[in-house]
């Protein structure tokens, strides 16, 4: 494959590649790497060395995304590049976002085909970081778009605005996920930065279809829920919010969150919001879908078997209230 040239960068003294793609903003010497390995400068020159290169290929449940109001009940081809520009210390999936992992390399037209073999209508960067792949997602776009093949990401929301706006242009969803509402925690745990992320949801809300994930981490994000469902409340009440159960990977070590605190968190959140779920936790009703006016249901799910009982040409089947799906 023909090297790629990364976007958002500007040389500097020394031919110091400084990238504009992520606020970390590395400054990268020649021969160096960002942070995210995504990125490498040769002579003052950066590139995209990630380019094409996946470590995961699979056809998936959209909901396993997890999206649950965007094109439910379809499948959809899931793809990964190796890396990520956060150092969360519980990802269940560091072998490939903390790791140099084995990939093998694929052309955006070769994806785009393969969703089109699977009879995905849709394509999701997921499983690590996806704004590191800033430069495949954009030249896949081209291809999708002409097959009428949606994107999707899965996203810690780590990008800056420039480049933010530009994947909004071409990506029809993201679920993106809000780790804690301390920006402190972010900055010194995660290496991230919550005020980009909480951008990022805001200006993504504005355009595209968005849900929202919480892993809910005994002793590190647990009492949050509340102010998290009041700020989501605040930019719309009818973004989805998944919150999800931990289970120990990594450096973390400490118990899966009890039962009772998911409980708990879920009904909190659903003073605020009119959509909350439960993730890696099986609840009866905590993911079926009810209409916020007549709470009729609309979306039967058992584990990731979907079926759509209560909606009617976009509205509700009872009160004829408009969906809040992408169908």
């Amino acid at each position: 494959m023909n090297k790629r040239e990364a976007e958002y960068y500007e040389t500097t003294e020394n031919l110091v590649a400084r990238c504009k793609l992520c606020p970390h903003e590395c400054a990268i010497p020649p021969g160096g790497e960002g942070i995210c390995w995504a990125r490498k400068n040769e002579d003052g020159t950066l590139y995209a060395q990630n380019y094409g290169r996946t470590t995961s290929l699979a056809v998936d449940p959209i909901e396993k995304k997890p999206l649950f109001h965007f094109k439910p009940g379809t499948e959809i081809l899931s793809v990964s590049p190796n890396g990520c520009n956060m150092r969360c210390p519980y990802c269940q999936n560091y072998t490939i976002s903390f790791k140099k992992a084995v990939t093998r390399e694929i052309t955006p037209e070769e994806l785009v085909t393969m969703a089109k073999e699977y009879k995905s209508p849709s394509i999701a960067f997921t499983y690590a970081e996806p704004t590191i792949w800033f430069e495949f997602i954009k030249d896949t776009s081209k291809y999708a778009k002409e097959e009428g093949i949606d994107l999707v990401m899965v996203t810690n929301g780590q990008i800056l605005e420039d480049p933010l706006n530009e994947l909004l242009d071409i990506v029809s969803a993201m679920n993106i996920d809000l780790k804690s509402m301390s920006s402190e925690y972010y900055r010194e745990v995660l290496k991230g930065n919550l005020s980009v992320t909480k951008r990022t949801i805001e200006k993504a809300s504005e355009k595209i279809h968005v849900e929202v994930t919480n892993l809910l981490i005994p002793g590190d994000n647990d009492t949050e829920i509340e102010d998290l469902s009041k700020y989501l409340a605040s930019i719309d009440k009818t973004i989805p919010l998944h919150i999800s159960r931990y289970f120990p990977h990594n450096d973390y070590d400490r118990p899966p969150t009890p039962i009772k605190t998911l409980k708990e968190a879920y009904e909190i959140a659903k003073k605020y919001l009119y959509y909350v779920y439960i993730g890696n936790a099986p609840m009866d009703g905590t993911e079926d879908t009810y209409c916020p006016d007549c709470s009729n249901i609309l979306v039967e799910r058992t584990g990731y078997n979907t079926k759509i009982v209560g909606i009617n040409k976009g509205k509700c089947s009872n009160c004829g209230r408009k969906v809040d799906f992408v169908l």
